[in-house]
């Protein structure tokens, strides 16, 4: 979950900005899910990141009394590993990620 009243407040404190305030939110939720992940890895433990958002929203939300101005951004289960993970198809990094010199 990602509090919008914090998102809210920083883009009325830093106008010149506020349009970047949400990007730069779902820019740091993305980081912090990578090392979570990673950090559970190392424990030996597997995770998922899951998007069932918005259908699930205020279920959640009743269910563990969520603040309303919170959003879900994703979720991620995690236990120990039953079976290794299935292949995963991916298109060629070179055709991902541009290096400019």
């Amino acid at each position: 979950f990602e509090d919008q009243e914090v998102v809210e407040g920083l883009q009325k404190q830093f106008a010149s900005y506020s349009e970047n305030f949400p990007v730069w939110s779902n820019q740091s939720s993305g980081m912090l899910q990578h090392v979570i992940w990673t950090a559970l890895e190392l424990e030996g433990l597997g995770a998922t990141l899951q998007h069932y958002n918005p259908l699930i929203d205020d279920e959640v939300k009743a269910a563990w009394h969520i603040p309303s101005s919170w959003k879900l951004i994703a979720q991620m289960p995690f236990g120990n590993p039953v079976a290794p993970a299935g292949e995963k198809e991916f298109q060629p990094l070179s055709e991902r990620v541009k290096v400019f010199k």
